[in-house]
């Protein structure tokens, strides 16, 4: 069984081995998911990390969602063997952003915004693979995003595999590394309890029920132990502060 996390580092190594399990089953679209708060403000320490996961890395295109944060990595890492751009504007078109020489995609970090151009992007890339690293994607709090984008969002889901998915709870968690299904854990004295295993992500009530009944017991509170507040966030805040330093 594999272990629940207890530091976003640890989370971001399995993410790693999910994804190159991923790349090697060839499967084409790929999503890498960390749901931790303001992760994306990472996004940049986090992709130089998940290049390794590709074997051929002169063929590597990492992809930012615009040109400001392109321009920024390239200043930060400076020469690096594959190539850093962004998904294009108004005025350059995302088609000009692939060349027969590119290998493989990565995405940092897109949002709902972007949905369109992303999925454009993997459609041109055919058999190449794209892995999307912490996508942004679900948010519905980002202004602008109208009925076509979200029925786009829907379809282009779809089609996506998660390699790697990890949302720590107050007193739960969420795993999912391919290829195994979606684990759901709580969070007891001596450490984490399996609880469920899902063909599908937990969302909303079905998330809400699973809890519910490993903390009553199936209705018995007293035959169950409840869940001790989880210190994830704490660990993992730390990790994202040292990687801003």
């Amino acid at each position: 069984m594999l272990a629940v996390p207890t530091t976003l580092e640890e989370a971001v190594v399995q993410a790693q081995e999910a994804t190159k399990l991923a790349l090697k089953a060839q499967i084409g679209r790929i999503s890498v998911e960390l749901a931790v708060p303001e992760i994306a403000l990472q996004a940049q320490s986090l992709a130089l990390e998940f290049t390794s996961v590709f074997e051929n890395l002169s063929g590597l295109k990492v992809i930012f969602p615009d040109t400001g944060a392109a321009a920024l990595a390239r200043r930060d890492w400076g020469e690096t063997p594959f190539r850093v751009t962004d998904l294009g504007s108004r005025v350059t078109s995302v088609e000009t952003k692939i060349s027969e020489q590119d290998q493989g995609f990565l995405i940092v970090s897109p949002s709902s915004v972007e949905v369109e151009m992303v999925e454009k992007l993997c459609n041109l890339a055919g058999d190449r693979p794209v892995v999307l690293l912490i996508p942004q994607l679900e948010d519905v709090s980002i202004v602008g995003i109208g009925y076509a984008a979200r029925k786009i969002r829907g379809r282009f889901l779809s089609t996506l595999t998660s390699a790697y998915y990890f949302r720590p709870l107050d007193g739960a968690a969420i795993l999912r590394s391919y290829p195994s299904a979606w684990n759901v854990y709580l969070e007891q004295e001596t450490g984490y309890e399996l609880i469920a295993e899902e063909p599908q992500k937990p969302m909303g009530e079905a998330l809400e029920l699973i809890l519910a009944k490993a903390v009553s017991g199936d209705g018995d509170s007293g035959n169950s132990p409840a869940p001790k507040k989880s210190g994830l966030f704490a660990s993992m805040q730390q990790f994202l502060r040292a990687l801003s330093q």
